[in-house]
């Protein structure tokens, strides 16, 4: 180091020569934390926690501890991974094999002890987990046929019942509603669905999204999500939201409508919408008496997609039509009305697919809301699942096409469109890109054909494309902790466990464990293995977000992570901002103020657990589908039957999994 120069300052007239010496300080102590899956890891895997340091070290030591005290592994902290923001990231590595809950403690240049986590078995580590997202699910009710819990205590937009129609307003560039609304002359029963997020609104395009994953979850894991699960049977929730989509399908009209609920405001008129009104559900139906400002919070109107029998938006009919044919899949054997009606519809619907579309797609009004681009993976996704409908044989009259490979070649041909097409490779599953389910299913229907020559795509282009998915992702990612999605970009959470169970698809698809490692370690980031230690579903772990964006959750739920909490809630998480705004009857929350995850922000990756802050901390029904399937398959380690056969409920092997039917 050179000595410093000599300075020179004026005062008063005189000169003053000031020398400093250079004197050796002892280096400041690096402060650093522990982060793990606080859910925990699964026996004899490879497990692997993470020291954060403020400064760069050397020479650090871990103990993992158990339950009593005792060490049973030690060893040194691996080399650097990379760094977050001003931290620096080194892994620890270790296995065990004993049940039990455990730390993880550092020592040597940087201290620190992790939040306790278990080691168990995937069945009992992933249960309450997957009960908690359904206890989720059972809260976000709307309708008379809610359930009572700690959190809701009466019903909601019981007026939906008898529901006003509308066309589809148009909207200024800052989403504001052009003139009034125009009624069609048409009235339905739009009561009942879950509430899409934070908000009550309801949408067809984030409700059929999850109706379709949560079938395929009850179809191909009966013993976690079906009928032999006895702490998280999924098959009533399902059918609750079934329920509603064939409300918002008129079959014998061929209409869709397709959204319940206003959340902008108008240009021209002072009409309250959802999103200015904090306040419980129950309130609405009478919400500001006969006050003409608050008519659509009270009598909430109804959007139509379109005149009858009118082209269908494509990402609309793929899902829809793919939530149907599992309908059939499912209920054929238990209600074989509910099943056959619901056939029916899905083979109508797909035949009104527009598949040239133009403009914005229709998803919700307005789309900035939910800006989906994609529509070829929904289309090819609901092709897969009516090929396994008639695959099942035991129709019913009157469907268009009986023969499955209709919708085999179609779903190939969708396939071909997706991969060749503009977005191919640039998502991962979640509500905007399903292909990464779409190819797994198409896969398997593949199979069950005999592999037939002469479709437009083979189970080979289907899994290259699905760990192209994967590998891209990855490589944008640039994450010391190995998550693979970049925080920033949105939805975060929900592409996480979509990655997950991408892997595990890819891993039963070539019968190789090639991403088994990948799977169970991006479950972990999303579950406290990550820059700020949050676990980012509530109720999991034992730091996850205390202020969700959710107002039932904020009134009358904990503001400080006790009970009552919104269980298995999983919300947005880290962003690329953090949103503000209040509303009067919104409970202040933290309590106390402050931002206690900010100083690990970095990147431009932002995390906020504040009321205030829809980007990071509000849930939403299409963030928590790919949460359910992930633990599912975790805990199952593969489907336990074939998608084309009535669930073989019971089959289990000796680690306490079910045992996987190959394709």
């Amino acid at each position: 180091m050179s000595r410093p120069v000599p300075l020179r300052t004026a005062c008063a007239g005189f000169s003053f020569l000031v020398i400093f010496f250079a004197v050796s300080l002892p280096a400041a102590a690096a402060t650093g934390y522990v982060r793990v899956n606080q859910i925990g890891y699964e026996t004899g895997s490879a497990m692997r926690a993470y020291v954060m340091t403020s400064s760069a070290v050397s020479g650090i030591s871990f103990a993992v501890r158990n339950s009593g005290g005792a060490t049973v592994a030690s060893g040194s902290a691996g080399a650097k991974l990379g760094s977050w923001g001003s931290y620096s990231i080194y892994p620890v590595d270790f296995s065990l094999s004993t049940v039990d809950t455990y730390t993880v403690s550092v020592s040597g240049p940087v201290a620190a002890t992790s939040p306790a986590f278990r080691v168990d078995t995937p069945a009992n580590l992933f249960s309450t987990p997957l009960a908690n997202n359904l206890y989720y699910y059972e809260n976000s009710r709307d309708g008379s046929n809610y359930i009572p819990t700690p959190l809701r205590t009466a019903a909601g937009h019981l007026n939906d019942s008898s529901a006003t129609v509308y066309s589809t307003p148009s909207f200024t560039s800052g989403d504001l509603i052009i003139g009034s609304l125009n009624p069609t002359g048409q009235t339905i029963n739009a009561e009942g669905g879950w509430w899409d997020a934070g908000d009550y609104l309801k949408f067809v395009h984030t409700h059929s999204y999850v109706v379709a994953l949560m079938l395929i979850g009850i179809r191909d894991f009966p013993n976690q999500m079906g009928p032999l699960s006895t702490t998280s049977d999924f098959t009533g929730e399902a059918q609750f939201g079934l329920n509603w989509l064939r409300q918002m399908w008129d079959d014998t009209s061929q209409t869709l409508f397709y959204q319940v609920g206003i959340g902008t405001d108008f240009q021209s008129h002072n009409y309250q919408s959802d999103h200015d009104v904090w306040r419980l559900p129950q309130v609405d139906d009478s919400y500001g008496g006969t006050n003409a400002q608050y008519q659509y919070i009270r009598h909430r109107p109804v959007f139509v997609a379109g005149a009858t029998r009118a082209k269908i938006s494509p990402n609309l009919a793929g899902r829809m039509a793919a939530s149907f044919a599992e309908c059939f899949q499912v209920f054929n054997a238990t209600d074989p009305v509910l099943a056959n009606s619901c056939l029916l519809s899905a083979e109508h619907i797909f035949d009104l697919a527009n598949t040239s579309p133009s403009g914005n797609l229709l998803t919700v009004a307005p789309w900035d809301f939910y800006p989906e681009t994609e529509w070829r993976d929904d289309l090819e996704l609901g092709a897969a699942e009516l090929y396994f409908a008639l695959q099942r044989g035991n129709l019913p009259p009157g469907l268009p096409h009986t023969d499955p490979k209709f919708y085999l070649t179609a779903g190939a041909n969708w396939a071909h469109a997706y991969i060749t097409g503009p977005s191919d490779a640039t998502d991962t599953l979640n509500l905007y890109d399903v292909s990464g389910l779409a190819h797994f299913e198409l896969y398997r229907a593949i199979d069950l054909a005999g592999n037939p020559p002469g479709l437009a795509v083979s189970k080979t282009d289907l899994l290259n494309d699905l760990n192209k998915q994967i590998t891209t992702s990855i490589s944008q990612a640039k994450d010391p902790f190995g998550f693979g999605f970049a925080w920033k970009f949105g939805d975060s959470v929900s592409h996480g466990a979509g990655l997950s169970v991408m892997a595990a698809e890819s891993n039963y698809l070539a019968s190789n464990g090639g991403y088994a490692t990948d799977s169970q370690r991006w479950l972990g980031n999303i579950s406290g293995a990550n820059a700020w230690g949050v676990t980012f579903t509530i109720g999991d772990g034992s730091t996850f977000p205390d202020c969700p964006q959710h107002q039932v959750a904020n009134i009358v739920g904990s503001l400080n992570g006790g009970q009552p909490i919104l269980s298995g809630a999983v919300v947005e998480g880290p962003n690329g901002g953090a949103s503000s705004g209040s509303l009067t009857g919104m409970q202040t929350c933290p309590p106390g103020g402050g931002d206690i995850y900010k100083k690990f922000n970095a990147g431009g990756n932002i995390y906020k657990d504040n009321v205030q802050s829809y980007t990071t901390d509000e849930p939403a029904i299409d963030l928590s589908a790919t949460s359910f399937l992930m633990y599912a398959w975790r805990m199952a380690g593969g489907p336990s039957g074939r998608p084309q056969l009535q669930p073989a409920f019971g089959s289990r092997d000796s680690r306490g999994l079910d045992a996987v039917v190959r394709p």
